[in-house]
């Protein structure tokens, strides 16, 4: 499933076990435990349309089997409680799909470094140093944080600039 799915279309596949956030009129997310999804809607009337959709892989480390939804499990199997980068990145390349560093915003940064799938429009958050109160406990340096689609390449382009100016992020 992808990112444009609606509403309808993440239930019929994730199933009906789901935290739902309205936010406002206008955003809504609903939580599947390792799967977010995240909806739009120009006015009260129209429909959702798909935003993004993250994978929060640092929710792994809690070791709560009841976090990964079923049909997630049935489909992929166990899920280790850490997902290195490195074994990640190397698995990646071994299939031809490379990874860029890209800068990080400044309020995450040194604590998380992202990376970024040009082709896939997939961002990757990697825990880049440890930090009380910035980082999880439960994870190591080198562990994915969370992953992210789309990031588009108007966002990548977005935090090159500010980096370049000195703004909001850091390489």
């Amino acid at each position: 499933m992808g990112p444009t799915e609606s509403p309808d279309r993440a239930t019929e596949v994730l199933g009906p076990d789901v935290a739902e956030n309205v936010i406002g009129r206008y955003s809504m997310v609903r939580d599947y435990g390792l799967a977010e999804f995240h909806w739009t809607r120009a006015s009260r009337g129209e429909p959702w349309e798909g935003h993004h959709v993250t994978l929060q892989v640092h929710r792994l480390a809690h070791r709560d089997r009841r976090l990964v939804n079923e049909t997630l499990r049935a489909r992929y199997g166990r899920f280790a409680p850490r997902l290195r980068f490195e074994k990640l990145r190397r698995l990646l390349e071994r299939r031809g799909v490379p990874l860029v560093e890209i800068p990080e915003h400044t309020a995450n940064a040194p604590y998380f470094r992202t990376f970024w799938q040009p082709r896939a429009q997939v961002g990757i958050s990697v825990i880049g140093t440890h930090g009380e109160y910035s980082t999880p406990d439960r994870l190591r340096v080198g562990d994915v944080y969370k992953i992210h689609v789309p990031m588009t390449t108007r966002e990548v382009e977005w935090r090159r600039t500010q980096v370049a100016s000195g703004g909001a992020v850091a390489p």
